[in-house]
């Protein structure tokens, strides 16, 4: 197959998943690749365009994970690859902390207009989103002069030292890793499905332990995914979001939003926090931001971005210029396609056909989201028991029927569903049709 050739606009198998140079390429990458890089699904990608990515083989995938909700803009954006082309030929790198340039503070103002951060703004870029966190974290420990920051149950907040004492999840994340972080504390989540509390009742059960385990007068941040990622998507339930922002703001709490997955049109809007008019001291983001680029960011509140020090923020590949480039294009597409009503469109879609499935089959627990976010929980029929047996077949299974799918949650029993937003009504319907014979296969 050569570069000119069409990319299909729906799935075509030619091969058995994975094809015969798959298989050689997984080969190459068992003999080369550390083991602790996780393995997925071992077909190699050489081509993509919207919703659709091409192997080496020939065989064109339906993408539901959009690499973990990266490129959310569809694959092959034109405008994206042209930007990143331009600045390519004009230069790679001068490190922005030594020779500035112009990406770098369009990225930001685009970001200060658009995050949902009251009053003056002010934004610096990394590289990762977990770099992010800890960059956000640093600066409200800076800013407040306290030690301890606070997360949530089945938080997901990344890979690094800081960010794995943050991350809740021990297997694969944490195990063998420690020691971490000190003055990291964790409180309950807002878990609907399991806890059956409305949203005031279990953000006072949160704030019941923040004040008794840790007291605010130590307490830097409060740090919080508004629907959490990794943990198994889980949505909290109304009002519990803008309680713990509000009592965080009466306690000199720095109220930490990490928007990394559900950010940029994701959930239906800019951000998920905007769908309950909350808004917070600090924003992270990264993922969606730069269309496939490696790029993230902490925007927030002017005061609290100014308290630290001249150079303590930075870093040398941190708003890389082509990054930069792709990300100014990402959000100009995100803007002018309207990405956030497709998001929706997309949500409601996929959620009235899940949940119609979910009344015959006992083993769906759960269908939850919000826009192109969305999760299935799989429990053993008539319990709250995780079936993380059935979610594993379920992956397998569109897998090898080339729609790749992606599974989360703290007992690995979710099925989560984030497909470019540009997917087709076509490819949808194609994707959800066969994630509805796997789910029926493992659970019938």
């Amino acid at each position: 197959m050569t570069a000119a050739t069409p990319i299909p606009t729906s799935r075509t198998l030619v091969t058995a998943l994975p094809g015969p140079r798959s298989q050689e390429l997984q080969s190459r990458r068992v003999a080369a690749v550390a083991t602790g890089v996780s393995k997925g699904f071992p077909v190699f990608i050489e081509r993509g365009a919207g919703a659709i990515v091409v192997d080496v083989d020939g065989n064109a995938l339906l993408d539901l994970g959009s690499g973990i909700a990266v490129t959310s803009i569809g694959h092959g954006v034109t405008t994206v690859s042209a930007a990143i082309a331009e600045q390519a030929d004009r230069f790679l790198h001068t490190c922005f902390m030594v020779t500035p340039y112009e990406g770098y503070v369009a990225v930001c103002e685009a970001l200060n207009a658009i995050a949902p951060v009251p009053g003056e703004k002010r934004s610096a870029l990394f590289n990762s989103g977990a770099e992010a966190v800890e960059n956000a974290v640093k600066i409200a420990r800076s800013a407040t002069g306290k030690p301890a920051i606070a997360v949530f149950d089945h938080a997901y907040h990344g890979r690094t030292n800081l960010t794995m004492a943050l991350t809740a999840k021990n297997m694969p994340y944490k195990h063998r890793f420690g020691p971490f972080a000190p003055d990291i504390y964790r409180v309950p989540m807002s878990y609907p499905f399991r806890d059956h509390l409305s949203g005031p009742d279990a953000a006072a059960r949160a704030i019941s332990q923040l004040e008794a385990q840790i007291g605010a007068t130590n307490l830097a941040a409060v740090l919080i995914e508004p629907i959490q990622g990794e943990g198994g998507f889980i949505v909290p339930a109304p009002g519990f979001l803008g309680a713990i922002a509000d009592w965080c703001r009466a306690n000199d709490v720095v109220f930490i939003a990490d928007e990394i997955q559900s950010g940029f049109c994701r959930t239906g809007d800019w951000f998920a926090l905007n769908d309950e008019g909350v808004t917070a001291d600090l924003v992270t983001t990264a993922k969606g931001i730069a269309g496939g680029m490696p790029l993230a960011a902490v925007t927030g509140r002017a005061d609290l971005m100014e308290a630290v020090h001249e150079g303590g923020l930075g870093g040398t590949y941190g708003g890389n210029p082509v990054a930069c480039a792709a990300a100014v294009a990402a959000i100009s597409v995100m803007e002018e396609t309207d990405l956030a009503a497709r998001a929706r469109s997309i949500g409601k879609v996929m959620t009235s056909a899940l949940r119609t499935l979910s009344e015959r089959l006992d083993g769906i627990g759960d269908v939850r989201g919000r826009g192109a976010m969305i999760a299935v929980e799989l429990v053993e029929p008539g319990t709250l028991n995780p079936n993380a047996a059935a979610a594993k077949a379920v992956v397998a299974a569109c897998n090898a029927e080339g729609v790749l799918v992606l599974s989360c949650g703290t007992y690995g029993n979710v099925i989560r569903l984030l497909p470019p937003l540009v997917i087709t009504d076509e490819q949808l319907h194609d994707g959800l049709t066969v994630l509805a014979g796997a789910l029926e296969a493992a659970l019938s």
